[in-house]
């Protein structure tokens, strides 16, 4: 049987770096220790060397062995691999050992169980304050989890605006509140115009930065100054850690689970189904997943075969023809760039006695970017087509674009409003506080429009005259999960543009995602269809974060730009001779002798070398780390392997046998 189970070829199912691996002579050990000590034949050969070898370890021993490795690792009874009764067993054995390992062994055991438990409860507690389960359970199961990935991402989002809006509030908003200068009076007329471009009664508010003067907080080393610079540092520096964490966490799963994980079709034929589904039309929603996964599976692999059998002509034709659509995508993003700059330009001139055409085209560069950022993403998806790519790397190439585009737009307005001098104003950071301000308010009504003005009136023309072919032709949309995540990626890069000059921003931003969420909800049930193409969240997370990541660094590189742009002398917590280099000098002098000496070491090169060389120690920790855990993975991908061989060996033994009775008969 041993022989027999040596012969056997065993095929590595389960990804391509578990492909490449050896088998050492410690997993050897280790798989016959735990996978092969389960076997009736491992148990067997375990007796017989009982015998020959008295001092060996007896089964009841080796059982006690991994209980004893279990309990001190502290690892639930409910997850370890053992029915019922074994599990009673254990427990009785778990209280008598109880009482020999002694009184203090015991406290210490009994109390990382107690904190254990306590960090599951508080966990699910946590998880049962999130808003919108049930919604976003309801989602999942009628639209897939695709679509629930994009409101679980705007969820987020949310909560790091409101996080953003208590921070601020509290170092920034309220202390000018308590401590302004009551006797400074403005007299700005109330007009419905104002609220969507951020003038009259709005720019000398709260919301934009030259309301944060000094006032009767003038300290040396608590003033608004400080706070306000404070409040903003704390803000930037909490979204770079939120970010990277999300982003590299996203990472880690798409690498263990992501493109490199290829299940078999077997095994989502049989395994792929969720028998939690009650509801007939979530029942039909996954059969058709399955069933499109499978169909992406087989043009997938056509794709390949259809690859291999060109010829040399082909191969010339297509990588010309390739050559000139992505010429064509650059004269198209340069076209695109171009009108943005232009409509600058005309938003600029004044028309006051037409109140509706100056408003018209205050929001002009906003318009012109949302027009591109919708017509150009499909016009990407129809030339990817004709580009003889297979159908994933399709969907990516138009999203990579797609992310370009958007970004780039935003970068481009950016630089040509940073570069263009504006209608000359007291504040200047008031001017570009309120650019981002449209932008925002933008972004609502554009939500707004794109759902009760297109998607509803759609949804009602195939309702009321489905024969029409039209309509038919038509139909009902699809919820587009790339195009709409990257809209809350580009929002979300406008809020860290402009939360040093509109701090408020982010609390408006948290009250337009709230909207965004209950719209873009309102959309997806009443107008939208599921999608007949799955789509693959664990791949294209990451990406969708990354990009979020570099919305965070446009950011970050503007504001630097802002700040060395705007002159002293302005307006706001940095008025006067003050900026934000110099706002703590005066500070640090007041304190004493050993805290000043403290604060030039910490800007001093010699700390920064010193920073370096423990950042470099723990990013080399950390790689170790992540090399030991590729070890410990690719021994449990083998273990898994193994397994599955044992359970093939197993059926092929049981089948012989039940042949064998068969022919007795």
């Amino acid at each position: 049987m041993v022989k027999e189970n040596e012969r056997s070829n065993f095929q590595r199912l389960l990804s391509d770096e578990s492909s490449g691996s050896v088998v050492s002579s410690d997993s050897c050990e280790y798989y016959q220790t735990e996978i092969f000590g389960l076997l009736p034949s491992s148990q067997a050969h375990r007796r017989q060397q009982q015998k020959i070898h008295p001092d060996a370890l007896t089964h009841d021993q080796n059982e006690r062995f991994l209980l004893d490795r279990e309990w001190k690792s502290s690892v639930p009874l409910k997850a370890l691999p053992f029915s019922m009764q074994d599990k009673r067993d254990i427990r009785e054995r778990q209280h008598l050992q109880r009482r020999n390992i002694g009184s203090w062994n015991s406290w210490r055991r009994s109390q990382q169980i107690a904190r254990r438990r306590l960090k599951e409860h508080v966990g699910r507690a946590v998880s049962g304050l999130l808003p919108w389960r049930h919604t976003l359970h309801k989602i999942e199961g009628q639209f897939g989890v695709g679509v629930k990935a994009y409101f679980v991402f705007l969820r987020y989002l949310l909560c790091l605006n409101l996080l953003y809006s208590v921070i601020i509030s509290g170092s920034v908003v309220t202390p000018a509140l308590v401590y302004r200068d009551n006797h400074e009076s403005h007299s700005y007329s109330f007009g419905y115009k104002d609220i969507f471009i951020g003038s009259g009664f709005l720019e000398n508010s709260s919301v934009f930065h030259s309301f944060y003067t000094r006032g009767t907080l003038d300290s040396d080393c608590l003033n608004t100054s400080i706070l306000f610079l404070l409040g903003m540092t704390s803000v930037l520096v909490l979204s770079v850690f939120m970010v990277v964490r999300r982003t590299v966490v996203g990472y880690k799963h798409s690498w263990l689970t992501g493109n490199r994980f290829s299940s078999n079709a077997s095994y989502k034929v049989f395994c792929g189904w969720d028998f939690c589904i009650q509801n007939q039309q979530a029942a039909s929603l996954k059969r058709n997943f399955i069933r499109n996964e499978l169909k992406m599976d087989l043009d997938e692999q056509m794709f390949h075969e259809r690859v291999q059998q060109r010829s040399l002509r082909q191969w010339v034709l297509l990588i010309f023809l390739r050559v000139v659509l992505n010429f064509l995508v650059l004269i198209l993003l340069g076209s695109s760039f171009t009108l943005i700059h232009y409509a600058i330009k005309l938003s600029q001139q004044q028309y006051e006695d037409l109140r509706i055409l100056s408003l018209i085209l205050e929001y002009l560069p906003p318009i012109t970017m949302a027009m591109v950022n919708y017509l150009l993403p499909h016009v990407f998806s129809k030339i990817s087509e004709f580009e003889d790519y297979s159908l994933t790397t399709q969907l990516n190439l138009t999203l990579i674009r797609s992310i370009f585009l958007k970004l780039a737009s935003l970068g481009i307005y950016l630089f040509f409003l940073i570069r263009t001098p504006g209608v000359k104003s007291k504040c200047l950071e008031n001017e570009f506080g309120k650019e981002m301000y449209k932008l925002t308010m933008f972004n609502l009504i554009e939500c707004i429009f794109s759902a009760f003005f297109l998607a509803y009136p759609r949804t009602l023309l195939v309702e009321r005259f489905p024969d029409w072919r039209l309509v038919q032709i038509l139909g009902k949309q699809q919820f587009e999960i790339p195009l709409n995540v990257l809209d809350l990626v580009n929002s979300q890069t406008v809020t860290w543009v402009g939360v040093f000059y509109c701090p408020l921003l982010p609390t408006i931003s948290t009250i337009r995602l709230l909207f965004v969420f209950y719209i873009k909800k309102f959309t997806v049930v009443r107008c939208c269809v599921p999608a007949q193409r799955m789509f693959r969240t664990a791949s294209s997370s990451v990406l969708f974060h990354f990009m979020l990541l570099l919305g965070l660094f446009m950011s970050v590189v503007t504001l630097g730009v802002n700040i060395n742009r705007f002159v002293p002398g302005g307006c706001g917590p940095f008025e006067g001779n003050r900026t934000v280099f110099n706002v703590t000098s005066v500070c640090v002098k007041t304190l004493p002798v050993p805290a000043q000496t403290a604060i030039s070491y910490i800007s001093s090169e010699a700390f920064a070398f010193a920073l370096i060389l423990a950042e470099v120690v723990i990013l080399t920790s950390y790689m170790s780390r992540g090399r030991a855990n590729r070890k410990g993975i690719e021994r449990l991908k083998d273990m898994l392997v193994m397994c599955s061989s044992d359970k093939r060996f197993l059926v092929k033994q049981h089948s012989t046998i039940m042949r064998r009775q068969q022919r007795t008969r």
